[in-house]
Order: structure tokens, then sequence, then C-alpha cells
């Protein structure tokens, strides 16, 4: 009788240490569950921070693209999004999943008002590139500008006088090619320029190329950017081979810096 009584607690022993040893090796695999997806969460959180910066400084950015434009243009816009990282230290407590479902709501909220933005700005551009593939932004020849726009003492007299454009340091025989499209206002010889072209690139702007060793294009002729107009040289009142390059907006010359895109 009492061999049995102990054969059964033992049993009982034994069934409840079975039964513990499993109920710990599933909280010990739970903890690690719950470990991993603590980590998991906070490295969302802090990867969520950084996009929330990085959302936030694509204002910065449509501002100055927008500034030369004015504001008329632009446009204001109000913004949902909220910026800077959140700083995170230690297990997150159980409203921090509220605070996450809000936190990707204004995400998404913030990547809508700048795709909305830049909508915009396409539309306005695509308008506006037929404007802006007019202005002579590239340079005719690359090279040294030996002679600036503006007042300079003047090579052959050593009076101060008024330079119309810039000399281009080139070659003889340099190919000089149209910034952009235009037609031919005029090719042949000057008295200044020697062998000279102009070009009409519509809304009142204007393009020179002075003492050019050959003239590639004829009066009328339609020419697009990048094409060869001519070739350097040194003819008319020149003192070596360069380009003298002039912009002229409704018959007014202007620094051509003011148009070339480096």
């Amino acid at each position: 009788m009492v061999l049995a009584l102990g054969v059964a607690v033992l049993g009982a022993i034994a069934a409840d240490y079975v039964f513990l040893k499993r109920h710990w090796a599933q909280t010990a695999w739970l903890r690690t569950q719950v470990a991993e997806q603590q980590s998991l969460i906070d490295r969302f959180q802090r990867r969520l921070a950084d996009i929330r910066t990085e959302v936030a400084s694509w204002r910065e950015l449509h501002a100055k693209i927008w500034e030369p434009f004015g504001p008329d243009e632009g446009g204001a816009r109000k913004s949902v999004g909220i910026g800077g990282r959140t700083e995170l230290g230690g297990a997150s407590a159980p409203g921090d999943r509220v605070d996450l479902s809000r936190e990707l709501e204004l995400l998404a909220a913030n990547v809508y008002d700048e795709g909305q933005s830049l909508r915009t700005l396409e539309r306005f551009i695509s308008k506006a590139g037929k404007v802006l593939a007019a202005f002579p932004s590239r340079w005719p020849v690359r090279g040294p500008v030996n002679s600036e726009f503006g007042t300079r003492v003047s090579p052959w007299s050593g009076a101060k006088e008024f330079h119309g454009g810039i000399d281009i340091a080139a070659e003889r025989g340099t190919l000089v090619k149209a910034p952009s499209p235009g037609e031919v206002a005029f090719a042949g010889s000057q008295s200044e320029y020697g062998l000279a072209v102009v070009l009409d690139h519509g809304h009142d702007i204007r393009t020179l190329y002075g003492h050019l060793q050959k003239i590639l294009v004829t009066p009328g002729q339609k020419v697009e950017r990048g094409q060869v107009i001519g070739l350097t040289g040194n003819t008319g009142k020149s003192s070596g081979p360069h380009l003298h390059y002039e912009i002229a907006v409704r018959g007014q010359s202007i620094n051509p810096r003011r148009y070339l895109w480096d």
C-alpha cells in the first residue's frame, strides 16, 4: 500500500516535472520571439524616423527649385508631415504601437504631398520647356576666356572701351557649335568681326560669332542645338585666333555668362 502510494507520488512528480520543463521551454521560446519582434519594431521605428527626416528635407529642395519662378508659380503648400529623429531607448510600451500607426499615416500623407508638388513642377517645366530650350545655354567652343564682357583696355589703342561679348581662346579651325536652335540671320564678312554668323533664337534673343576662319551655314538656314556653324579663326580686327561670342536680348548686348551653363 505504502509502496503503491510512493509510486503514485513519484509518477505525479515526474509528470509535473515534464510539464514544467515543457512549459519553461515554451516560455523561453516565446521570450525569444518577443525580443526579436521588439528588435524588429525598434529598427522599423528608427528607419521610419530616417525616412521622415529625408522627406522633410524635400520641402527645402522644392523651395529652392521654385524660388526662381516666384511664389505664384510654386504656390504655398500645407504639409502634414513632421521631421526629426525620434529618440528611442529601451523596450517600447504597448501604447507605442498606436503612435507607430499614426507615424505611418503622417509619412504617407507627406509623401503624397511631395508627389503632388513634383507633378506640378513637371507640368510647369513641360510648358516652359520650349522657352528654356531657346536659351543659348551651352558654350559654342570650349576654352579659357581671354577677355570678359564689359569695360576693358583696348589692346590696340590702350584706351578704355566697351567689349560687348567674351573672347574665347581656341585654336584655328575649332568647331563652333550652335548653343541652341535658331535661324541664321547673318552669315558673311563684317569689318569689325571679319567672317561672322548671327543666329536668331526667337524670344528676342540673338547670338554673334566673330573672327571665323570659315562659315558653314547660309542666311535663312535653320540650325539645331549643337550643329556646327563655322570654324574659329583670326579674321577681322583680331590679335590672334579666338572666338568673339555675343548675346543680345532685344538688341542690347548682355554678359553671355548669364546664360552659359558649365
